[in-house]
């Protein structure tokens, strides 16, 4: 799995009219926490001689630090009050997601003073990052060994993380759509424009190209991954098939790194089949477990979505793509979701062996899809999507539950309520594919809203308020 690293950029701030050995104090006790987290960052120790953010020279030595360190996010802890408008103007010059949290104030000293007023500094600084149109993620004014403050830490980390892959995301768009499928229509220009995705796209000659140039040239990686095959997989299909897709899995390998991208929507059927011979689907799910998502139907709604979940677990799990299909037999909240085999190896049920076998709805007779049934336990369900100009992310919780053998890769789920996905699903702006991941998600993907003003988060489960929770740490 691809593993990702976010470098945050630490300002911790102060105002004069409070304790400065206290701020220093802290300072200091807040890296060392952020070092035993194995959190990468980077401080401003040598811009004076307390390495806090106090005074207006301060802020352009601090932005041009963490420029040239090229951090992803900044934290401002406020090690005493802080000072809000050098806090606001160096977030407003990074134009990077903005983590606030500051120590819980102690007691009153036995004089009736006081050395922080931490919290205070909070609710002046909040106020003036929305002056600034800043968005930005708060820590509730904790303890360093409350679990609100590493849950919120490692949450925004995340969070940023969607927000760095989607803002650099280059998809490799292999042919059309299905000419049939409408439902695949995206607006190109739009993603560019509110998102700054790329699609770098290519012919269905040119893949077929590379695949046949493969097989001549590459011979030992394409024996490598045929090894690989079948050690992990039931083998259903001739051996040509086998050769086939692998060398369809170190093909896509070529192109994409070719090409800089870090996700595939390609057009499965037809054309490929009459060209190769085989269908994609197993090369998509050994490329999708190794961090590079790969897509059906030219779904590049459905790249989108599979990046976001990716990321969002920080590349703990590979994410599955799958079709919402048909209604549990016996359970009134039990879903079908299914594909042709796209869903990656190692996600399969324990004690249980992936086939590559020949699918059952597509009338080509192509070998090249997987038979498995996947584990089940908690997963997050999504879907990027958007018409009439406007986007939105559909997430929610599921369950695997018990139901019929299909033919495909396929995963039998439970939700909240059926019948208000259904309703979501249908009155859209959604489409039947959505990314699965067995991981919450959901709190990191509802903080990265914030920084995409362009997406909004759509749950359909009720829930918002119980995440909201979560962040504060209730």
């Amino acid at each position: 799995m691809k593993k990702y690293n976010i470098k945050i950029g630490v300002a911790g701030t102060r105002r004069s009219i409070f304790s400065k050995n206290d701020a220093i104090k802290y300072k200091d006790l807040i890296c060392e926490k952020l070092k035993s987290l194995n959190i990468e960052f980077i401080n401003i120790d040598d811009i004076n001689e307390e390495g806090l953010l106090f005074s207006e020279e301060h802020v352009d030595k601090v932005v041009e630090k963490f420029k040239k360190e090229k951090v992803d996010a900044l934290f401002f802890p406020h090690c005493n009050f802080g000072s809000e408008d050098l806090v606001a103007k160096v977030a407003k010059k990074m134009q990077l997601p903005v983590l606030l949290w500051g120590p819980r104030d102690d007691a009153p000293l036995e004089d009736g003073t006081r050395l922080r007023d931490t919290q205070c500094g909070l609710f002046a600084t909040g106020k003036i990052l929305r002056r600034f149109n800043i968005p930005f993620t708060y820590i509730p004014n904790s303890s360093l060994e409350d679990e609100a403050f590493e849950r919120g830490l490692k949450n925004f980390i995340a969070a940023t993380n969607v927000v760095r892959e989607l803002g650099s995301l280059r998809i490799l768009q292999i042919s059309t759509r299905p000419s049939s499928f409408w439902t695949m229509m995206c607006s190109e220009g739009e993603l560019l424009e509110k998102f700054g995705v790329q699609i770098y796209p290519i012919s269905m000659t040119e893949l077929v190209a590379k695949v046949k140039k493969v097989k001549l040239e590459n011979k030992n990686e394409v024996e490598e991954t045929i090894k690989y095959m079948k050690r992990v997989l039931e083998i259903k299909v001739s051996q040509e098939v086998v050769e086939g897709v692998a060398a369809l899995k170190v093909a896509y390998n070529q192109l994409i790194k070719e090409y800089g991208c870090s996700a595939v929507a390609i057009q499965c059927w037809n054309a490929l089949q009459d060209e190769l011979k085989i269908m994609p689907c197993m090369a998509n799910a050994m490329l999708t477990d190794e961090g590079i998502p790969v897509v059906c139907e030219t779904d590049i709604h459905g790249a989108i979505t599979s990046v976001i979940a990716q990321a969002a677990t920080m590349g703990e799990t590979p994410t599955f793509f799958a079709d919402w299909t048909v209604a549990h037999p016996t359970n009134k909240n039990g879903e079908l979701l299914q594909h042709c085999g796209c869903f990656p190896i190692s996600l399969t049920k324990k004690g249980q062996k992936a086939q590559l076998e020949v699918p059952f709805a597509l009338e080509s007779g192509c070998g090249g899809a997987s038979f498995a049934e996947i584990k089940g336990g908690d997963v997050s369900l999504l879907r990027f999507d958007g018409d009439n100009g406007e986007y939105s992310m559909l997430l929610g919780h599921a369950k695997g539950i018990e139901g019929p053998y299909i033919q495909g890769a396929y995963l039998w789920v439970e939700v909240e309520n059926l019948s208000r996905l259904e309703d979501k699903l249908v009155t859209g702006p959604y489409v039947h594919h959505c990314t699965g991941v067995h991981k919450d998600v959901l709190p990191v993907i509802y903080e990265a809203c914030k920084y995409i003003p362009s997406l909004k988060p759509d749950f359909y489960d009720d829930v918002e308020n119980d995440i909201k929770s979560w962040l504060r740490g209730e």
